[in-house]
């Protein structure tokens, strides 16, 4: 694990899956546009959440990318889930700004949700193709300009699938929070 602290909020690099992660108030789901079962990260939650989480989303779908919508943690360990739609790489545009939207508005869900510690995948670096480096730069970026503005949330934790994820994040944030 590597962490950083940023104006009293920690940020943490963990290699690990995100529906095992139990002191997190909420995991962000890499999402869908409908909010169902998937692959990659929206799969994995949904079949650890179990079938009452697609009920609870069926009528908040479909969410446009950058969107971020929260709902209870069902068969996860977490309270919560936020649900954020990334950009496709390549076909939604523009894909930073969008990316840097998902982040930001799922940050919002928490503080608009008093949660306190979040935890979050590489958002559109699966299946969506986001260019791991590029997405961890928006992401980083995005949290240090958010983080000032921040009343509840005091853990923002990337829980990142493999060591090529990590190493590229732990590269970014030493470089993003290196002051």
């Amino acid at each position: 694990m590597t962490k950083t602290i940023y104006r009293n909020v920690t940020i943490e690099l963990r290699r690990g899956d995100i529906v095992n992660q139990p002191d997190c108030d909420a995991v962000v789901n890499a999402a869908n546009a409908q909010l169902r079962i998937g692959g990659g990260v929206a799969g994995a939650i949904h079949r650890a959440a179990g079938p009452e989480l697609e009920k609870e989303t069926r009528p908040l779908a479909p969410i446009e990318p950058g969107e971020a919508v929260i709902t209870g943690g069902h068969g996860l360990p977490n309270p919560h889930i936020i649900h954020c739609l990334g950009p496709v790489y390549g076909r939604d545009e523009p894909s930073d700004t969008l990316l840097a939207d998902c982040y930001r508005n799922a940050l919002q869900r928490a503080e608009e949700n008093e949660l306190k510690v979040i935890g979050f995948p590489a958002i559109s670096t699966g299946a969506f193709g986001y260019p791991m480096e590029d997405a961890a730069q928006i992401a980083m970026s995005t949290m240090k300009e958010v983080i000032p503005d921040l009343r509840h949330v005091s853990t923002i934790r990337f829980v990142l699938w493999g060591k090529q994820a990590m190493d590229v994040h732990e590269k970014v944030l030493n470089t993003v929070f290196q002051d």
